[in-house]
């Protein structure tokens, strides 16, 4: 079959869609032109490589001859990557939630030759069924609907448009103070589900933003049930289907509401969001199972889902060979055939059983403690825990040769910004180094790779990047530029975050709302310069830059920054306080800033017992810095974080301060933590 017009991009997923009989084309001005010039509706596809249900619709309609005919004489068809074009898929999530209550992927829209939407949805069967129009009558329908009722859809694609501005208007001005924090809270525990962890019922989702804000709230107020909901949640996640038992990595969530039977995709963005908060369940309860999810997820992304070049690819598919989920699952005669004599303690403590718990196999997770497994099989508990590392290694082994699950190897700015500040986060606590060059990799490749007239690139693949960069590619890149700052402070990874600030509040800033534009204003104009507020699967744009802008001030004390800061948190404080589901990102910045950020720094840090105290003590409204050489310290100087402090080549010293006032220093752990 020949190909359609998506053969010439990068995208996996438009790759995937290149050899189907519907004459796609991708988002550009060929297409947006021959709309107008025809007069023919666009059917909009979005999507992504690693969306199962995209699959499915893909292999029921979009391989169909005769639906492709009706598509082809009738609309001009568009794919997007959801990943590539988020400012596209932003603009039509909101469309299909206000219309549908509710989102995702697939997303399907017919819209004007303008790009209006006049009709919308995700996922269609191919047939009508259970009184669901299928997706060869919804073609067929709109089709006629367009040639012989051309007002009623102008009428619906304006509705859409009037309904579609309102929801961009946002700012509900507040007043900043410890209430926001005490309302979010309880509204935010309230939604937790107290049995299995985690907020709501099914599906579920990891939400690592409010469960950071939990933690911080637990400590500001001194309320215990908070920090615990939280450990519980982390504790289930990790003892779930949700996590790749025996290599490590989360699955993007869970299908039911015990974490036990994920949707398997594998997607770097919760791998990048999950470990840092990880780290500080670790540092309140220096429980060592939480440490070892740090290092078994951080080394998966290692092993996994690093480019030779040191990016951070984006996905790993649900399905292979046809089947979502059969890379990980496992028959019990398999296991103990691989295992052999341990696959008893293997099996039970995996809960590994003859019927299985998911379409007869077993996704492995774990509901008893080692200390009763261990008890059981009369064996201590670090023997059983040897053994079952054992057992896991030889598994892993097996599933190696298995046929893996497709990887999309697009290398996001964004998502690899959030990946650096997750590798920096883990390098803190467990002092591998290996993590910490991971980051300055990362650094190093959008730096030279990802970056064209001083301006920041969104995507990467095969040697090309292109589409400039959005909201969130600059505030995760400033933020994780801070991160990698305190743990290595040369100059040029901070001169890099400020440059890249300063073209986030020239370029993106929206003065009448006070809040960020989710694109700049050199933009491809489309329907609506649209804002991204609330955190989804990923932390909302303005709240991370809100929080980087926080920092920066700390460091250079302009102005700018705290003015930009205070009115993002200023405009959208009453919405995180009354829903706070969709700020946890915001709160943390709230939190930091009515705390009043703790400024530490640490010079020549050879003391491995301060420095082991400080990378093991939960101060989310600490900015930590970590000088060990003289020449970092001379070029800082100049800047207000830095002033009057000296390098003193034979101990390690600790300064403090706070509401710019700081301490004499401090040489030993005790004084430190009298200090704090």
């Amino acid at each position: 079959m020949e190909p359609n017009n998506l053969i010439k991009e990068t995208s996996p997923y438009l790759l995937q869609h290149a050899y189907n009989p519907v004459k796609w084309y991708p988002w550009a001005d060929e297409a947006l032109r021959r709309a107008k010039e025809e007069n023919k509706p666009i059917f909009l596809s979005v999507g992504y490589s690693a969306c199962h249900w995209c699959h499915v619709m893909a292999h029921e309609s979009f391989e169909n001859e005769e639906v492709a005919q009706i598509m082809n004489e009738n609309f001009i068809n568009i794919k997007v990557d959801r990943e590539e074009r988020p400012d596209i898929d932003d603009i039509y999530q909101k469309v299909c939630q206000l219309t549908t209550g509710g989102g995702g992927w697939p997303l399907s829209v017919f819209l004007t030759p303008d790009q209006r939407p006049f009709y919308v949805g995700t996922y269609f069967p191919p047939l009508d069924n259970y009184g669901r129009p299928g997706f060869g009558s919804i073609v067929r329908q709109l089709a006629q609907a367009w040639k012989e009722k051309p007002n009623d859809v102008e009428v619906a694609a304006e509705n859409f448009l009037n309904a579609l501005k309102k929801t961009e208007s946002i700012s509900l001005p507040s007043k900043l103070d410890k209430s926001i924090l005490d309302e979010a809270a309880v509204n935010l525990l309230s939604l937790g589900d107290s049995t299995n962890g985690g907020f709501g019922h099914a599906p579920k989702f990891p939400n690592a933003a409010n469960l950071s804000f939990m933690l911080r709230y637990s400590k500001i107020s001194g309320i215990s049930k908070f920090q615990e909901f939280v450990l519980k949640t982390l504790t289930k996640m990790a003892n779930g289907g949700i996590y790749d038992q025996i290599r490590g990595g989360f699955h993007r969530y869970s299908t039911d509401s015990r974490w036990l039977v994920p949707h398997f995709e594998k997607m770097l963005y919760d791998n990048a969001l999950l470990p840092p908060v990880y780290a500080e369940a670790y540092q309140l309860t220096r429980d060592g199972r939480y440490l070892n999810i740090i290092k078994e997820t951080l080394g998966y992304v290692l092993k996994e889902m690093t480019s030779p070049d040191g990016a951070f690819y984006s996905a790993q598919d649900a399905d292979s060979e046809g089947e979502e989920g059969k890379y990980y699952v496992w028959k019990k005669k398999k296991v103990q055939e691989i295992l052999g004599d341990d696959s008893d303690m293997f099996c039970l403590y995996y809960d590994v059983v003859e019927g299985g718990n998911f379409e007869g196999h077993n996704i492995l997770h774990n509901n008893i403690n080692l200390s009763t497994a261990a008890f059981h099989f009369g064996k201590t508990e670090s023997e059983l825990d040897e053994i079952l590392k054992r057992c896991k290694e030889k598994l892993l082994e097996t599933r190696a040769k298995r046929m893996p699950p497709g990887r999309d190897e697009k290398i996001l700015a964004s998502w690899n910004a959030l990946m650096i500040s997750a590798f920096v986060k883990g390098y803190r606590v467990t002092e591998e180094i290996c993590f910490l060059r991971a980051a300055e990799n990362c650094i190093k490749f959008i730096e030279q790779k990802m970056t064209k007239n001083g301006k920041l690139l969104h995507t990467y693949k095969d040697g090309q990047a292109k589409l400039y960069a959005y909201l969130d590619d600059y505030a995760y890149f400033v933020n994780a530029l801070l991160d990698y700052f305190e743990s290595s402070p040369s100059k040029k990874y901070l001169d890099l975050a400020i440059r890249n600030a300063d073209y986030l509040l020239e370029h993106f800033w929206d003065k009448n709302e006070n809040s960020f534009y989710f694109t700049d204003d050199d933009h491809e104009k489309l329907i609506i310069r649209t804002k991204n507020i609330f955190d989804l699967s990923m932390p909302s744009g303005n709240s991370v830059a809100a929080g980087a802008l926080l920092r920066l001030y700390h460091v250079t004390q302009e102005k700018k920054y705290m003015d930009a800061t205070l009115k993002v948190m200023e405009s959208l404080s009453t919405m995180a306080a009354e829903n706070p589901f969709g700020f946890g990102q915001l709160l943390n910045v709230i939190y930091m800033y009515l705390q009043k950020p703790i400024e530490i720094t640490v010079i020549n840090q050879d003391n491995a017992e301060i420095r082991k105290y400080l990378a093991k003590k939960f101060l989310p409204e600490s900015m930590l810095v970590s000088i060990s050489k003289k020449e970092q310290l001379d070029d800082l100087k100049e800047l207000p974080f830095f002033a009057g402090k000296d390098y003193d080549s034979t101990k390690t010293k600790v300064y403090v301060c706070k509401d710019f006032t700081c301490s004499l220093p401090a040489e030993t752990v005790q004084e430190i933590e009298n200090l704090l």
